[in-house]
């Protein structure tokens, strides 16, 4: 499309704010700074109350042709970026990708284009819906260098991944224009049950078109005590000890087949007969038989990157937690 016309992609980031006030004046020069595409950025405020509209208002000032803001009701990061979508969709059409975006990051001048890209060079067709998604340079609150995460795709990228593990990190995520389109007028009906918007858009575009990973971190992704969802930075066995304290708690309980009923009553008029079935099974896995769960769990089709993952994917199955 645009590549072969020579012309520049246009390119809308979303961008969620909230009390944000002491990164957000970096993140906001590094999208600015972004080569070869042109930007526009749109701003939803979750109800600071701290000085990030008054930062983001002076930006405006400066670029009232790129910046626009508004303000909405505290409702939390996912439920702020569903809004964000679905007003970028009311203009799609001026745009030929949307890509989200955190408060606190630093984007390196050549995040957008490289995705933009591979996205091109991705797709089977003009009509696909394609998503992107990348590695992160972690680094700590003042930009040392911590860790490359996460790592790259071990196992294919599909629908069977999607549903029970997210690859995608969100501030790294690149619609094209079809993709928006297919997010648009699939809203899930209960935003609760979703776990998050970056987790929801790759369940999507897998069902129904294509994501690509780019290895190449193109992102400095802070990490920090005010983080909404942190990054890799724990030591393999501190990782799992949080996980059982979670877990433990409840709080982890039954959050896949919940996104995944979700996502089958949004989508189900669009799958596959056999695909529904088997995504029913795992939707409905925790009213069964201890029996049945251990017999669903393996020769089920769902599978994590990480073989130690999946393996814990098949005993919460077991244990009907999933």
């Amino acid at each position: 499309m645009w590549r072969s016309c020579g012309v520049i992609p246009k390119i809308q980031v979303l961008l969620s704010t909230y009390n944000g006030e002491q990164y957000l004046n970096e993140q906001l020069e590094s999208l600015l700074a972004q080569q070869h595409v042109d930007l526009k950025i749109l701003i939803r405020d979750d109800g600071s109350r701290d000085s990030t509209a008054s930062i983001i208002e002076e930006f405006i000032r400066k670029y009232p042709q790129i910046i626009k803001l508004y303000i909405g009701e505290n409702k939390g990061a996912k439920a702020s970026f569903f809004d964000l979508l679905d007003r970028a969709a009311e203009s799609s059409n001026d745009f030929d990708f949307i890509a989200f975006c955190d408060q606190d990051d630093v984007w390196m001048e050549e995040k957008l284009i490289s995705a933009i890209r591979m996205l091109e060079n991705g797709k089977n067709s003009d009509s696909m819906p394609m998503m992107y998604c990348s590695a992160t340079q972690m680094v700590q609150s003042d930009l040392r260098k911590l860790a490359v995460w996460p790592e790259p795709p071990r196992q294919p990228i599909s629908i069977y991944n999607a549903l029970v593990e997210n690859i995608a990190v969100g501030c790294t995520t690149v619609l094209n224009r079809e993709a928006v389109s297919l997010l648009a007028h699939n809203m899930p009906n209960n935003v609760p049950d979703v776990i998050m918007h970056d987790w929801w858009a790759y369940i999507c575009v897998s069902s129904s078109g294509k994501v690509v990973f780019d290895e190449n971190p193109h992102i400095l992704y802070r990490q920090h005590t005010n983080n909404a969802l942190g990054g890799g930075t724990d030591k393999w066995l501190m990782k799992w000890i949080n996980r059982i304290k979670r877990y433990s708690k409840g709080k982890n309980h039954y959050i896949i087949s919940n996104q995944a009923r979700v996502f089958l009553e949004t989508f189900q008029g669009k799958l596959p007969s056999k695909q529904i079935n088997i995504i029913r099974q795992l939707v409905d896995i925790s009213q069964k038989r201890v029996f049945q769960r251990l017999s669903f769990a393996l020769r089920q089709p769902f599978y994590r990157q990480n073989y130690m993952d999946n393996l814990v994917l098949k005993i919460l199955i077991i244990l009907g937690k999933i």
